[in-house]
């Protein structure tokens, strides 16, 4: 009997302590349960609370509101997404709610059905609250479905009023959903009468469908050629395309391959040789008169040689004047280049194998160098012969025994020999330049008369001149002749010299002056 009744004593104790331990269990559970979230089951409607851009809680449809933004960020960021287009000028209210406490904003006229947004600052939380129209909080959430469907209207008037052709595909290449573009260009590639069909025909062709992340396509239209930037962005399954158009970009760069390729004919038939190096002095473009002068092989010029390996190269062809040394060459190699770079260089090369060449450097934009190698042989050789053949004419009028002067056109004195020096005493340096001095000098030496004045008048005329010439005595009584010679361009040669004849005989009378034709 005393055993029964210790048992029964066992069972019951062990009976009360599970008994406690479920009873802690459930409080356990039940104060889990409240802290997960301040809303209670019953709250209703759309409510986050956030301690300033940390959300601190929200109701279910308001988790679910801003989980749909697909954008990056925070959940405050993600919130004024959401509820900043439905709402307009939110974010700037938010920003002196602590000082208001509290506000209330009505969704814009076109959210159905009507909605406003209660925003409280409690305790340094702040508290966002959706409401129907007439201030209550909704038992569902049909608040945030409202939201959402604001939101849903506008992406699909974005999309329709994109500019650019936008559609998706299914994984097999059917196009099962196209925007408001890419109805509008099938409708221009369509047959006159001819209504679309479903599904619809792809604006590309089916090779948009390879999954390329981006690639140009040709759209002929009946009016016009358009070029678009394909680029294919995988969602789910299926793939998104969105056609960019590039019709500017392509005629530019039309245009710019047009220019390219005048530039590369215009330099190819160009005598000079060119030479364009970049911002790096590494050879980007040439010409084939660069081959011509230099005697560089092609291949070195292609492979893209620096410009001091261009230039030694040229040395070893004896393509460049022989220094004296070295090192002094180096250092003149990097002073043209500097120079080039400034704009300022331009040398005459005498080569070894007696060429001559004119090197002149200009800068380009981002630091590049332009290099043009001229032979002017030719040229220099036509300067020397000339200037020789000058040389030998001056030489030939100082040998006159004639004082001899040329005057050009214009009246310039241009040329006076030793005898015109001796005769009009100079002393080998005229005090005039032109022929109103020397007129004047002369009459000044001069008996009067009137030669002068007929020498005036055929010095610088434009109209058919002959020679002629005339007489007259100096102030020391010496008789002189003087003669006037045409040139050609307008020039005048006027000579003088001493009659040996007639040294006594009185000065001609000047209207006749027994004008003599030279």
């Amino acid at each position: 009997m005393e055993f029964v009744l210790a048992l029964g004593m066992v069972v019951t104790a062990v009976l009360v302590a599970l008994a406690a331990l479920l009873a802690v269990s459930a409080l356990t559970l039940r104060s889990a349960a409240s802290a997960t979230s301040i809303f209670t089951a019953q709250t209703a409607g759309t409510v986050l609370l956030f301690d300033g851009e940390t959300l601190v809680d929200a109701t279910p449809p308001a988790r679910a509101m801003i989980d749909s933004v697909v954008e990056s960020g925070g959940p405050w960021f993600r919130t004024l997404i959401r509820l900043e287009p439905v709402f307009p000028g939110l974010t700037s209210r938010l920003e002196g709610l602590a000082r208001e406490g509290r506000f209330v904003l009505c969704a814009h006229e076109e959210v159905s059905p009507p909605l406003a947004l209660r925003a409280e600052h409690l305790g340094g939380l702040t508290r966002l609250t959706l409401l129907q129209g007439d201030g209550t909080a909704p038992g569902t959430d049909a608040a945030a479905e409202s939201v959402l469907l604001d939101e849903l209207g506008a992406l699909r008037e974005t999309l329709a009023q994109a500019p650019m052709p936008i559609w998706r595909e299914a994984a097999d290449g059917r196009v099962i959903w196209a925007n408001g573009e890419y109805m509008r260009l099938l409708g221009e590639l369509a047959e006159p009468g001819k209504e679309l069909s479903w599904p619809l025909p792809a604006l590309f062709g089916a090779d948009t469908a390879t999954g390329k992340t981006s690639a140009r396509r040709r759209l002929a239209l009946p009016s016009e050629v358009r070029f678009y930037e394909v680029m294919a962005v995988p969602a789910d399954r299926q793939q998104q395309f969105y056609a960019f158009p590039t019709d500017r970009l392509v005629q530019a760069e039309t245009t710019l391959t047009e220019f390219k390729h005048t530039l590369t004919k215009t330099f190819a038939q160009l005598p000079i040789g060119l030479a364009v190096f970049d911002g790096s002095r590494v050879l980007q473009m040439f010409n084939p008169a660069l081959i011509d002068l230099t005697g560089l092989p092609a291949e070195t010029l292609v492979a893209r040689p620096t410009l001091a390996a261009v230039l030694d190269a040229m040395r070893e062809r004896s393509m460049i004047p022989e220094p004296r040394d070295y090192r002094s060459w180096r250092r003149q190699i990097v002073e043209m280049e500097e120079a080039a770079a400034s704009g300022l260089f331009q040398d005459t090369w005498t080569l070894p194998k007696g060429q001559t060449y004119r090197i002149t450097g200009r800068p380009h934009p981002n630091g590049a160098l332009a290099f043009m190698i001229e032979d002017i042989s030719t040229e220099m050789t036509r300067t020397r012969r000339f200037r020789a053949e000058i040389e030998a004419a001056q030489a030939v009028v100082d040998a006159l025994p004639e004082a001899v002067a040329v005057f050009a056109r214009d009246g310039r004195l241009v040329q006076a020999n030793p005898a015109f020096h001796e005769l009009w005493a100079t002393g080998g340096v005229l005090p005039f330049t032109d022929s109103t001095g020397a007129l004047a000098h002369w009459r000044e030496a001069s008996a009067p008369g009137l030669l002068w004045s007929e020498l005036a008048g055929s010095i610088g005329t434009f109209s058919p001149r002959e020679g002629w010439s005339g007489e007259t005595r100096l102030n020391d009584g010496r008789r002189i002749d003087c003669r006037v010679a045409p040139l050609p361009q307008g020039s005048t040669l006027v000579s003088f010299r001493f009659d040996p004849q007639r040294p006594d005989a009185p000065p001609a009378d000047p209207p006749a002056l027994a004008m003599r034709i030279a």
